[in-house]
C-alpha cells in the first residue's frame, strides 16, 4: 500500500476479488482508493498478482511488482514504472515501462525510490539477488555495486513487506546480504558502488526499515538471544544497537554453558548447506569417543531456509544430548537462484537425497553418530520426512521420523489451496499439470508405502482443525503404515490447525517427540 504524496486522500493498494472463490477465478488488480469519495479505480490489471507499489517523492511516478502464473514471485516477478496524473478526482497511470524481471527467468524485488529520478531494486539476473538502480532520465538500469556479489540481498517474497534493504538517503542504503546462510549488515555508498560491511552481533536479520537518515529498525536474532526488534544507529559507519523489544528474555536468565551456538557446514563439495548445533549442557559431559545422536530438521516451504540463531526448539534437544542439524537442501533460498531451482521437478527426490547425504558426511567428519539419526519436519518438510522413510535408497539412513502436519496427498494439496500457491506444485513435481498427473504415482508417500516393506519408526503429529493438511491425510498414512506392520505413533491436538498455537500443546508436542526418539534408541534420561 502506498499513499500518494500529492494528495493523501489517494491510496494505491492491491485488490484481490474473491467474488468467484475458485483460485483460477480470483482476480488481482492494482487499484487507487479515494478515501474521500470511498471509490476504487483500477490502475493495472491483467497480471495474476501485484505487490509493492511505491511513489517517487514528487508523486509523478509509481513503481510496482507483478507476476503471472505459473511463476511464484521469486521465479519471474517483473518491475514496472508508470507516470502518475490526477484527472479531476481520479488517479491514473500512463506510459507504463518494464524495468526488470522476466517470466521464469529472473525476478525483481524490493523497489524503493532514492529520489525523483532513481529507483533502487533487487534483481537476480546475476544468479543472486543484488541491488540495481534505474534512472528515469536515462531509461537504463545499472548495478549498484561495481561487481556482482554471490550473496542474496533479498528473500523470496512469500508475504508483502519483506525487506533486506533500507534507503537512508539518496546516496546511502543499508543492506543485509545472506552469506552461507548467515546475515550480514552493510552500507552501500552509491557514489562509490562499494559494499561496506558493518560489525554486527546478529546472525539472522530481516524486515530492515528506515527510521532516520542514520538509523534503521530490524528484526534480528543472535546465537544466544531470541529474536528482537532492534534499532541500529549507523552514524559514521559505526553501528550502535539498541534492543527495543525481545520476543523472549529467557536466555538472559540462564547461566553459561547451556546455549548451543550455530555452525555452518557446507557439504557435498560445497553443494549442500547445513547449520549444526551440537549438544551443550553444563551439567553433563560425554566421552570423547561417543558421537551424539542427531535430529535432522527439514524446513517447510519448500522455497525457504532455516536461518542461524537461537531457537528454543533446537535448544530443547541440544540440552538433552542431541545434535540438531538444519538441512537447507537443494531448493532452499538464500544460496542463489541456481541452488533454489535444483528442486524443480525433484521435490521428494533432491531434498530426500540431501538429507541422507548430510547424515553420511557429518558422520564421516565425526560430528554426529550416523547410526543414530532421526528426521523430522513440518508441512512441506513433513512430506520430505515421509518420502525419506519410505524410499528404499534412504530409508535405512534414518532410524525414525516425525512428520508434523506433513503433506502426504499432493492431489488434495492442489485441489484445496489458495491462488498464490495454486500452481506452485506443478514446477516442484514435474512441470505441467498433465506431466504432474503422469508422475503422481511416483511422488506420493502413501503410494510409495505400499511398495516398500522395511518400514522405520514413525511419529505423526496432527492438528484436528488443520485446513491446509487435513487430518484425513495423516490418518491415511497411519493406516497404511500399520497395514505394513510398521511402528507408528499418531497424536492429534484438538483445536489446533497447521501448527501449534497453544503453549500447552507446544510443550506436549516437544515432550512426546523427544520421548519417541528416546524410545527408538532405548535411551533413558537421568
Amino acid at each position: 500500500m502506498a499513499v500518494f504524496p500529492g494528495d493523501p486522500r489517494f491510496i494505491v493498494a492491491v485488490q484481490e476479488d474473491h467474488a468467484n472463490p475458485a483460485p483460477a477465478d480470483v482476480v488481482n488488480t492494482l487499484v487507487s482508493i479515494d478515501c474521500t469519495s470511498q471509490t476504487v479505480t483500477t490502475l493495472a490489471s491483467g497480471a495474476d498478482f501485484y505487490s509493492s507499489p511505491c511513489f517517487s517523492p514528487d508523486g509523478r511516478h509509481i513503481a510496482w511488482l507483478e507476476w503471472i502464473h505459473p511463476d511464484m514471485p521469486w521465479e519471474g516477478s517483473q518491475l514496472r514504472v508508470a507516470k502518475i496524473s490526477v484527472k479531476e478526482t481520479t488517479l491514473t497511470i500512463s506510459d507504463v515501462q518494464h524495468i526488470a524481471g522476466k517470466p521464469d527467468t529472473s525476478s525483481a524485488n524490493e523497489p524503493n525510490w532514492l529520489n525523483n529520478d532513481r529507483l533502487i531494486y533487487q534483481c537476480d539476473t546475476s544468479g543472486f539477488y543484488n541491488p540495481y538502480i534505474y534512472s528515469l532520465v536515462s531509461a537504463k538500469s545499472e548495478p549498484a555495486l561495481q561487481e556482482p556479489v554471490s550473496d542474496d540481498f533479498s528473500d523470496p517474497a512469500w508475504v508483502f513487506g519483506m525487506s533486506r534493504m533500507a534507503v537512508l538517503d539518496e546516496n546511502t542504503v543499508v543492506v543485509s546480504p545472506i552469506h552461507q546462510g548467515f546475515s550480514k549488515l552493510a552500507l552501500i555508498p552509491l557514489d562509490k558502488k562499494s559494499l561496506v560491511e558493518l560489525e554486527c552481533p546478529y546472525t539472522s536479520i530481516s524486515y530492515v526499515r528506515r527510521l532516520t537518515a542514520t538509523s534503521v529498525a530490524m528484526s534480528a536474532t543472535k546465537d544466544d538471544s531470541a529474536t528482537a526488534l532492534v534499532v541500529v544507529d549507523i552514524a559514521n559507519q559505526t553501528p550502535a544497537f539498541k534492543v527495543v523489544k525481545e520476543t523472549s528474555t529467557l536466555a538472559a536468565t540462564l547461566p553459561p554453558g547451556y546455549i548451543s551456538t550455530s555452525q555452518a557446514f557446507a557439504l557435498n563439495n560445497g553443494n549442500l548447506y547445513t547449520i549444526v548445533n551440537l549438544p551443550k549442557n553444563a551439567d553433563y559431559t560425554s566421552t570423547h569417543e561417543e558421537k551424539p545422536p542427531a535430529v535432522i530438521n527439514i524446513h517447510g516451504g519448500p522455497t525457504a531456509r532455516v536461518p542461524p540463531g537461537l531457537s528454543w526448539i533446537t535448544q530443547y534437544f541440544t540440552s538433552r544430548g542431541w545434535a540438531w542439524v538444519d538441512v537447507n537442501y537443494s531448493g532452499s533460498s538464500g544460496y542463489g537462484r541456481e541452488y533454489q531451482e535444483r528442486l524443480r521437478g525433484r521435490w521428494g527426490v533432491a531434498d530426500v537425497s540431501d538429507a541422507a547425504l548430510a547424515v553420511k558426511e557429518l558422520g564421516e567428519k565425526g560430528i554426529i553418530d550416523p547410526k543414530r539419526a532421526v528426521i523430522r519436519g513440518g508441512s512441506a518438510g513433513g512430506f520430505t520426512v515421509l518420502m525419506a522413510l519410505c524410499t528404499p535408497e534412504t530409508a535405512g539412513v534414518f532410524a525414525a521420523g516425525n512428520s508434523l502436519y506433513g503433506v502426504s496427498d499432493l492431489n488434495a494439496l492442489v485441489e484445496d489451496t489458495h491462488k498464490f500457491e495454486s500452481q506452485y506444485l506443478f514446477k516442484l513435481v514435474g512441470g505441467t499439470p498433465r506431466k504432474y498427473q503422469m508422475s503422481m504415482q511416483l511422488e506420493v508417500p502413501s503410494t510409495t508405502l505400499t511398495k516398500f516393506k522395511s518400514l522405520s519408526w514413525y511419529e505423526i503429529l496432527q492438528g484436528s482443525d488443520d485446513h491446509v493438511v487435513p487430518p484425513n491425510q495423516a490418518e491415511a498414512i497411519v493406516k497404511k503404515i500399520r497395514e505394513k506392520g510398521g511402528e507408528v505413533e499418531y497424536i492429534v491436538f484438538e483445536g489446533e490447525g497447521h501448527g501449534w498455537r497453544r503453549a500447552e500443546n507446544v510443550k506436549a508436542a516437544l515432550e512426546k517427540e523427544c520421548q519417541f526418539y528416546e524410545k527408538v534408541f532405548n535411551l533413558t534420561p537421568d
